[in-house]
């Protein structure tokens, strides 16, 4: 079964989101009419070992002339020199405005290619094949494209949406255990937000999605992307609530800065999920939340082979991970902006929240383990 999920909103193209298995045999068909015969399709070194031959014939089945620019794996390649060496080689392909991007890969290869694409002559087309089960329920909807600094995470970029998502669940097949277990942590997250009722499948019979279960993988694609779409249409540009979709994000990204990015010891799923727990137990210590909903987070997180607690993840100073968290982007005039919650399913933005609560709240959490 296919599914398309529409992405609309004010100020921006509407396009779709397909979600259904075999896809990637129909890129070639998909890509034709959005593009003038030229495509270059970015991915990574690793993927491109399992699915740029697919990739590549189904665009030349299609009479679309498709070169692959690779690049190293992981977190390394959301860099300006790798941008620049991908737009380098855009233009030595000769691309032009009629030309169309391809990001075929995780969220790495997805953030680094349709920046390029927003940058290449202005902006040029792109389409997203998320590989990943984080990239497809996240970073792959809803036009976000960066690359990071040494001094945070996703700090230089550009909104671009793309033309098209394709979110084929047979290449999940290829992902290691880890990196499903990661992009869980996204599918949990979009249930923590607005849904209690997804959050509670996902915690019963769901819970075979995230070990694997092609059904249960599809059903959860299908709810976090209309989850996520629903509010990019209303807010593209975080000015509103799209924020929330930013749930455990400040925690996580302060973490994997302070890690320096390091996915051997966390991967960004790993970071979001640990995020969550916090900004859960957090909500809880400030009389927000309900306790017994903090901990049943934590459960359910912890029974998807998550972490919930900072400890592990490696040595962190509390005023450290406060510092990175005041510079994030979701910050005003150095002001700490956090999502919180009052209960499961009820996410909200809290501004001007008390540096020094928050910052003994992470040393009791960092001691303890």
């Amino acid at each position: 079964m296919t599914t398309i999920v529409p992405v609309s909103g004010v100020g921006f193209r509407p396009h779709d989101v397909i979600v259904g298995r075999g896809l990637l045999a129909e890129l070639g068909a998909r890509v034709a009419p959005l593009a003038q015969g030229r495509t270059v399709v970015v991915t990574d070194e690793i993927v491109a070992g399992l699915h740029g031959k697919a990739a590549l014939a189904s665009l030349k089945a299609a009479g679309v002339t498709g070169r692959l620019l690779t690049v190293p794996p992981g977190e390394g390649s959301k860099s300006f020199a790798e941008l620049e060496r991908v737009i380098d080689r855009m233009l030595a392909f000769k691309l032009d405005r009629t030309d169309v991007v391809v990001a075929l890969g995780g969220g790495v290869v997805g953030d680094l290619a349709g920046l390029a694409a927003a940058l290449f002559m202005r902006g040029i087309d792109f389409v997203q094949v998320p590989t990943t089960l984080l990239a497809q329920v996240d970073s792959s909807v809803g036009g976000k494209t960066a690359i990071d600094t040494p001094r945070g995470k996703n700090l230089v970029g550009a909104f671009h949406q793309p033309r098209l998502v394709l979110a084929d669940i047979d290449v999940l097949a290829t992902l290691p255990e880890r990196q499903r277990r990661s992009g869980w942590a996204e599918v949990l997250k979009h249930g923590l937000i607005c849904d209690a009722g997804f959050f509670d499948w996902l915690a019963g019979e769901g819970a075979a999605g995230g070990a694997g279960d092609p059904a249960a993988l599809e059903r959860a694609v299908v709810r976090s992307v209309q989850i996520k779409s629903a509010v990019v249409g209303e807010d593209e540009k975080e000015a509103g609530r799209r924020a929330l979709l930013n749930l455990g994000h400040t925690f996580g990204h302060a973490i994997e800065a302070e890690l320096g990015f390091d996915e051997t010891r966390l991967t960004h799923g790993e970071a979001v999920a640990l995020g969550c727990a916090l900004a859960f137990r957090f909500s809880a210590e400030t009389g927000l939340c309900p306790p017994d909903e903090a901990k049943r987070v934590g459960t359910v997180l912890e029974a998807a082979g998550l972490p919930t607690r900072p400890g592990q993840a490696g040595p962190l100073r509390a005023a450290a991970l406060v510092r990175r968290m005041a510079g994030d982007k979701k910050a005003e005039g150095g002001r700490l902006t956090l999502i919180l919650a009052r209960g499961i399913g009820d996410a909200f933005t809290a501004k001007d929240v008390d540096a020094a609560a928050l910052t003994a709240f992470l040393e009791r959490e960092i001691a303890a383990g």
